[in-house]
């Protein structure tokens, strides 16, 4: 993973508007024992770009305006960061309790009605979308030649398992991190895998950090179509799930020759697709070679 070393874009002005991530509620255990728990702090985020309303994001609310940057630019609303002024973020300036991140453009985005007019809404949690052709701008991306050894998969693995998450004390979050070789540049956690890979992007784009061949992908959730093509867009060509694969997106990664791993978890995986990004090891794995059950 590397450092933009061009001249340095004019970043946005951000607020800070972290909110809590977590709160205790009152419940009972099957004993009939009354006890406190935590559990995630979902909350609503409406988008304002230029004063136009764009979308109503389900989010922690751990990083907002990273997200918000990185929900621009994974939709391709944004082609740079410098294009974007300011993101402010106020939790209670919505109706209904809802908080409002208000984006200012420098020179405004170029038919953002008709770009926004169609939208596909996305599998699963975190209510994802993206607008315009999903697969309009697949030939045009080029991934770099990243490779991954089956000894590095299970230092990612084990990375993931150690780290503290609020997924630990209250459940129900998709965790997401981008690592570059064995090292853990950033884990970010929210209701919806979309909106923790969103975060990532905003915090690259903030931090200059260019994806590259060391560069591997890490998620919680299902591999969908959607979930590829953001991946891809980071410019990221090994990207490795906790969960499975859909259909949509395992012809996408095919389409990219993407690197799809899933079913990680200590030492048991599937490979995908471009499998000639993998460098397998079996004798790593526990019990040597995995027997195929016989029908």
């Amino acid at each position: 993973m590397s450092i933009a070393s061009s001249t340095s874009p004019v970043l946005p002005r951000l607020t800070q508007a972290q909110a809590e991530l977590t709160r205790q509620i009152d419940v009972v255990n099957e004993h009939g024992v009354r006890e406190q728990v935590s559990i995630p702090a979902e909350r609503a985020l409406t988008v304002y770009v230029d004063k136009r309303e764009i979308v109503t994001l389900m989010t922690l609310g751990a990083h907002p305006e990273l997200l918000v940057l990185g929900y621009l630019r994974n939709q391709r609303l944004v082609a740079d960061v410098s294009e974007v002024e300011s993101i402010t973020v106020d939790w209670e300036a919505g109706e209904d309790g809802a908080g409002v991140a208000a984006v200012k453009t420098r020179h405004g985005i170029a038919d953002i009605a008709a770009r926004t007019e169609k939208r596909v809404v996305t599998t699963g949690c975190g209510q994802g979308s993206v607008f315009g052709d999903l697969m309009s701008e697949i030939d045009g991306l080029a991934l770099p030649d990243a490779r991954l050894s089956q000894a590095r998969l299970y230092g990612l693995l084990n990375a993931i398992r150690v780290q503290e998450t609020t997924y630990k004390s209250a459940g129900s979050v998709h965790g997401c991190a981008l690592f570059s070789r064995e090292f853990m540049q950033i884990f970010v956690e929210d209701v919806g895998r979309h909106n923790a890979i969103d975060t990532i992007a905003g915090w690259m784009w903030m931090n200059g950090v260019v994806a590259d061949a060391d560069s591997i992908f890490y998620t919680t959730g299902r591999l969908t179509s959607e979930m590829v093509m953001k991946s891809a867009q980071m410019g990221v060509a090994v990207v490795v799930s906790r969960s499975g694969i859909t259909q949509m997106g395992y012809d996408v990664a095919t389409r990219l020759q993407l690197c799809t791993i899933g079913r990680a978890t200590n030492k048991h995986f599937l490979g995908y697709t471009a499998l000639e990004r993998l460098q397998l090891d079996p004798s790593l794995a526990v019990g040597g070679v995995r027997k195929v059950k016989q029908a």
